[in-house]
């Protein structure tokens, strides 16, 4: 897989892929809350394969079944680490103080990330 980021509208695609297991264009059409064209789905369906993303498998009746070749944990933490390196030069550090200086992460958020933290120390 060369690029192991996801653009939006192929999240979008994989993120109604993954609690499916398995999916079909329409499967994935049919799962995604706002209007989408078959053949735009159909499209980066296609994309996703070359990119390694999903493989396409058996079919079922005249569709083709995709299933996800690498999990949203997987791919979230591509993310995660490609938007560190592209603009906190890699440092997770600086990314998380920056989300937590433009208040974007609630007080509920702030004791789950403390508990994290000190579980990691203790280990």
């Amino acid at each position: 897989m060369t690029n192991r980021t996801l653009t939006p509208c192929e999240a979008e695609v994989m993120n109604a892929i993954w609690p499916l297991g398995a999916a079909t264009v329409q499967d994935v059409v049919d799962a995604i809350p706002r209007p989408l064209a078959y053949t735009t789905v159909m499209t980066t369906m296609k994309i996703l394969e070359e990119k390694g993303f999903v493989e396409r498998g058996e079919k079922r009746g005249r569709a083709y079944v995709y299933r996800p070749l690498i999990s949203s944990e997987s791919a979230s933490c591509d993310t995660v680490t490609e938007l560190a390196q592209r603009f906190f030069d890699g440092s997770v550090k600086s990314m998380v103080l920056s989300l937590i200086k433009t208040d974007q992460i609630s007080a509920k958020d702030l004791a789950e990330l403390r508990n994290a933290i000190d579980s990691l120390e203790k280990k």
